[in-house]
């Protein structure tokens, strides 16, 4: 194996490119470190070291930078890993690793998720945005009917009831072209005809 070109990608680190392929990145240390150098030959224990203890040991801990500042789905982690330029075989591993841990899982995130929003947005909107993170939609239907089956009250209603309050609506004033439009910001938000219809049936006092 041959180490055909290390280009700098940033003033610490390096990409490294063995027989002609993209192989790895490394800081400048580590590569001055196992003496790689441009049209030299690198050698098996070297390469195994780099490839099967530093940089797995390194996406893992990238992992968990990265959690500490903020919860990650898998999908959005993985996109984060590979952004860093890892390896598919090296961020399933890393994933492996997290799971095992339980430092990522998409069910508890999904749940917190929809136990913060669900006052602040549409159920529709929430399931948007967590298919948008890439929580499965089989665990999203699940946990958004427990959440709303759990709750005494209708949160999705109340909160469509409380747009309506905050946009002044008066449902013996309001005239056709306004409720029109009123519905149609209603159902950008995510809520169902179903819950548009509920929200604009109840009376002035109510709201």
């Amino acid at each position: 194996m041959t180490v055909t070109d290390i280009v700098a990608l940033d003033n610490k680190r390096s990409k490294v490119f063995i027989d002609g392929e993209f192989a790895f990145i490394l800081y400048r240390g580590e590569i001055r470190g196992y003496g790689l150098h441009t049209g030299e030959e690198i050698s098996s224990p070297v390469f195994n070291e780099i490839t099967q203890t530093v940089i797995p040991k390194r996406a893992k801990l990238r992992a968990m930078n990265l959690l500490q500042k903020r919860d990650y789905t898998e999908r959005k982690l993985r996109d984060k890993l590979r952004e860093g330029m890892y390896t598919e075989e090296v961020i399933d591993d890393a994933i492996s690793y997290l799971k095992s841990y339980k430092y990522i899982d998409d069910e508890r995130f999904a749940r917190d998720y929809i136990a913060y929003q669900m006052n602040l947005r549409s159920r529709n909107r929430i399931k948007h945005d967590l298919i948008q993170k890439g929580v499965s939609s089989d665990i999203i239907e699940r946990l958004l009917s427990e959440a709303y089956t759990e709750e005494d009250n209708d949160p999705e209603l109340a909160l469509c009831v409380s747009l309506l309050k905050k946009k002044h609506y008066d449902p013996d004033s309001i005239t056709f072209e306004e409720k029109q439009k009123l519905m149609a910001f209603l159902y950008r938000k995510g809520f169902s005809n179903d819950v548009i219809g509920k929200a604009l049936s109840l009376d002035t006092s109510t709201i």
